[in-house]
């Protein structure tokens, strides 16, 4: 089969080449991958992977054949799925990994949403109920953030949407932010909940807009930047505040369905704000570097 595999020894990081298929174990399903979405940590990040490794972790496509072991979706369901080795004409995913796909959401879209659709989601659900609440969302150009303003709008949050320039938060309005402000300066009330995605200075300043009892997000680190904190700027008086981390995308089957769902219920719009062939990933990866995508690429294996 054909995927996109690390290789170190080139320019760009990948190779699209010829690589033997995975073989499926007990418990999980053999997905003959439609489309795949890139995050943009997966560009930033390659080298990480040793080479030959088959990239990617989101995909859209059928089960080519379903467990052994008769657990997850049939041969011939679509699904949504997540896990290593996505950007691949044939992709191995664990049965809790994926969620079928209703008939009326579009695989490519769907494909869009796993890794940015987790996130989002669980740091809001464990942010607690949200109506009536501000929400913060910083980087709300990305895959992420795009996600992340409809569902705290959807739960009835008063959602606040940060961005680097006013060209960056043009269709967040649309999508559901209450206000669209170009960096945190502009932000001029306190906020519950904050999803940063930027890091470096803005986790410092997002820390200091957030109110009594509030909790703060860290789930990205766009910047690249360290965070310094001034001195006694983490103490407040009254409840306290919390900073939080996100990594949890185990067991990702169960929330992928939801959001499946949501799609297919016209609540959610997947991000998706570039895609071709997958042949092109070098043209998509330098429009990622270049922010120059609002939201998340994806790939048609053609």
């Amino acid at each position: 089969m054909r995927a996109i595999v690390a290789a170190p020894d080139t320019p760009e990081g990948f190779r699209l080449t010829e690589v033997p298929d995975p073989v499926p174990g007990p418990g999980q399903v053999l997905v003959e991958v439609r489309h795949a979405a890139v995050n943009a940590g997966e560009i930033q990040h390659l080298g990480v992977w040793p080479a030959g490794s088959v990239l990617g972790h989101d995909a859209a496509g059928y089960v080519a054949r379903g467990a052994t072991d008769g657990s997850g979706p049939r041969e011939g369901e679509r699904v949504v799925a997540f896990g290593a080795g996505a950007w691949a004409g044939l992709a191995v995913f664990d049965v809790d990994s994926v969620a079928v796909v209703p008939a009326v959401v579009d695989l490519a879209e769907v494909a869009a949403l796993p890794m940015v659709g987790l996130t989002a989601l669980r740091t809001l659900r464990s942010s607690g109920a949200l109506l009536g609440r501000r929400v913060l969302i910083t980087g709300a150009s990305g895959g992420v953030g795009r996600v992340a303003v409809q569902l705290a709008r959807h739960g009835g949050a008063y959602v606040v949407a940060a961005v680097g320039s006013a060209a960056r938060g043009a269709g967040l309005a649309a999508l559901g932010a209450d206000e669209v402000v170009v960096g945190l300066d502009a932000v001029a009330d306190p906020v519950d909940v904050v999803l940063e995605t930027v890091g470096g200075p803005s986790l410092v300043t997002a820390w200091g807009l957030l109110a009594p009892g509030g909790v703060l997000h860290s789930i990205g680190w766009a910047s690249g930047e360290p965070a310094a904190f001034p001195v006694n700027s983490t103490f407040a008086p009254g409840p306290a505040r919390t900073l939080r981390s996100f990594g949890d995308a185990t067991a990702a089957g169960p929330d992928l369905a939801v959001l499946a769902d949501l799609v297919a219920r016209q609540v959610l719009r997947p991000p998706v704000g570039w895609r071709g062939s997958w042949q092109h990933l070098g043209e998509a990866a330098e429009a990622l570097r270049g922010r120059r995508v609002a939201g998340k690429v994806v790939l048609d294996l053609d």
